[in-house]
């Protein structure tokens, strides 16, 4: 590029005011300074779009080599289903023609839960344990509750 020192610049700008005249300079620098400043801004633009289609290239590679792999796994699935598919009809055969010789299964007993006598179980607690430790042995209605506990006025 270029290479503008300060004595470089020093002698164009001496050059410029005995060329164009200390009048015109001003509006000359103005002008010059706008279009360097949109050349710089063109330039930006310029390498802001190419580095966006560097991207789009990668990415476009990216994505044709994903879209490969996955060609790759779906056809190994579908060799994989076939050979399955294979063996699942050998094995169906030879297990059809051995069915008819199968014993019957022995048939379980019926489930039982394991807690069938909670009820039994509970009531073996004596009434002045579930009292000390506050178990309820009555439910009682909301309105029962209030009526119960409500505090009983002096008279």
């Amino acid at each position: 590029m270029i290479d503008l020192g300060l004595s470089k610049m020093a002698l164009i700008g001496a050059v410029a005011l005995i060329v164009i005249g200390p009048e015109k300079l001003p509006r000359v620098a103005r002008t010059v300074g706008t279009l360097l400043g949109k050349a710089q801004r063109y330039v930006a633009d310029v390498k802001a779009e190419v580095n966006r289609s560097m991207e789009l290239d990668e990415l476009r590679k990216m994505k044709d080599s994903v879209e490969s792999a996955a060609r790759d796994v779906e056809s190994s699935v579908q060799s994989a289903t076939t050979d399955f598919e294979k063996q699942w009809q050998e094995a169906t055969e030879t297990a059809s023609s051995a069915a008819t010789a199968l014993p019957e299964p022995a048939a379980f007993p019926e489930y039982r839960h394991p807690k069938k006598k909670w009820r039994v179980k509970q009531g073996a607690v004596p009434n002045w344990y579930k009292a000390r430790s506050g178990v309820r042995t009555r439910a009682l209605s909301g309105a029962a509750r209030v009526a119960k506990y409500r505090p009983q006025k002096l008279n």
